[in-house]
């Protein structure tokens, strides 16, 4: 097999703080950094790095920029999709009422303060997403069960506190038996009741509008290729009240003019872009790794689409016991290896991994299938080769070490 000797443009600054070299096959994620920041986002952030702007007034051009890419009828920028989930739910409870933006979050006895969400939508980014909804001091209401929801549990939740309700977007989620976008948005505005789309990892910029969402919220930083930031993009009156809360819970979520500007040039260069020279590259890397690891013992390895709709694939990768490893394993062996391949691991009690494209430097394609082929065609395997999956925060426990 050949193998690329680029292993991508970014290894100086990672030398010089001591980190070591990764290869990110596990997509867009956050706490490997995101996405690979494209050049006219970086570009806007090197020129407006030395400037001094009103942040309200660059938040106004940016909300020009988000409606013309959505079809909002207004939005804004924010430090990550996270906090602008936290600002449009405190805005559907506070309006445009300053003394009740103020006030919060422990102050909401005259208010909405009550937010629905289907149970098959309590995901964990990180956070629970349920914690988002307290941190305004509103009270979640679920709706349904873990594999059910009917049309009837989330209508006969709703009542004169409800301030809104959450639709969440995600391969996170429960995959089938939940009420779906449309027929949620049809229950919640026969009664008034805006919804809030959590979609931050979503393609379609375009699609929850127009299903009937009065607010979604993106990630700027994933695939749009921006900076670390979110976007919310909706109805105008929602995304004022939403925006005023930078006066009360949202201070602490501040984003500066680098991530504006940052953000506006990436979806400014949204439109430009090659998507189908995109998916070419990223149907190359993956035909590579099919043939490639389709020859190893025990693994059985198949190209899926993405579950939400997203227009692109991944391939899976189920790992059998003839291969020596289990997928935790192989996983674990793979991160620990140099350059580290973090791999889509969260399926691995499963014994299945996914390789995303999606950030792949030129080669890595090749480092990524030289290096499964070389570990399984070991003779030996190393002591944790067929370790259980584990959920271990010992790590985290004792950062900064």
């Amino acid at each position: 097999m050949d193998v690329s000797p680029n292993q991508g443009s970014n290894s100086s600054i990672r030398e010089r703080l001591g980190l070591r070299p990764i290869i990110n096959v596990a997509g867009t994620m956050t706490s490997l950094g995101a996405s690979i920041i494209v050049p006219e986002a970086v570009a806007a952030m090197a020129e407006i790095a030395s400037l001094f702007v009103e942040i309200d007034d660059l938040q106004r051009r940016a909300s020009a920029v988000i409606a013309k890419a959505t079809g909002a009828e207004a939005g804004f920028v924010t430090a990550s999709s996270a906090s602008g989930l936290v600002m449009s739910i405190a805005g559907a409870m506070t309006g445009a009422k300053l003394l009740a933006i103020e006030r919060l979050p422990n102050d909401t006895a005259d208010l909405h303060n009550e937010v629905i969400m289907q149970v098959g939508h309590l995901v964990n980014y990180g956070a629970g997403i349920d914690q988002a909804i307290r941190q305004c001091g509103a009270e979640v209401v679920f709706a349904g069960t873990i594999s059910d929801t009917q049309r009837h549990h989330l209508d006969e939740a709703i009542n004169e506190r409800t301030a809104a309700a959450i639709y969440v977007v995600a391969h996170t989620t429960v995959q089938s038996g939940m009420l779906s976008l449309a027929e949620s948005v049809e229950i919640c505005h026969a009664k008034g009741v805006p919804v809030i789309v959590d979609a931050a990892s979503e393609y379609d910029l375009r699609r929850f509008l127009g299903e009937g969402a009065d607010i979604v919220v993106y990630s700027g930083h994933k695939f749009l290729g921006g900076p670390t930031s979110g976007i919310v993009a909706g109805r105008q009156d929602l995304v004022r009240a939403g925006y005023l809360q930078n006066m009360g819970i949202g201070r602490p979520m501040k984003v500066g003019k680098e991530s504006i500007a940052g953000v506006m040039a990436a979806l400014e260069a949204w439109d430009r872009r090659d998507h189908q020279g995109t998916r070419i590259r990223e149907q190359v890397a993956l035909n590579l790794w099919n043939d490639a690891l389709s020859k190893l013992p025990g693994l059985e390895v198949r190209i899926i689409p993405d579950p939400t709709g997203n227009p692109l694939d991944r391939l899976e990768v189920a790992v059998g016991p003839a291969s020596g490893f289990s997928a935790a394993g192989l996983v674990a062996v793979l991160a620990a290896g140099s350059p580290s391949i973090m791999v889509r691991g969260h399926h691995a009690e499963r014994g299945v991994f996914y390789l995303d494209p999606c950030n792949l430097h030129q080669g890595e394609e090749y480092i990524v299938a030289e290096q499964i082929t070389s570990l399984l065609r070991r003779t030996e395997r190393p002591a944790n080769a067929m370790q259980s999956p584990r959920k271990d925060a010992a790590r985290i426990l004792r950062w900064p070490d």
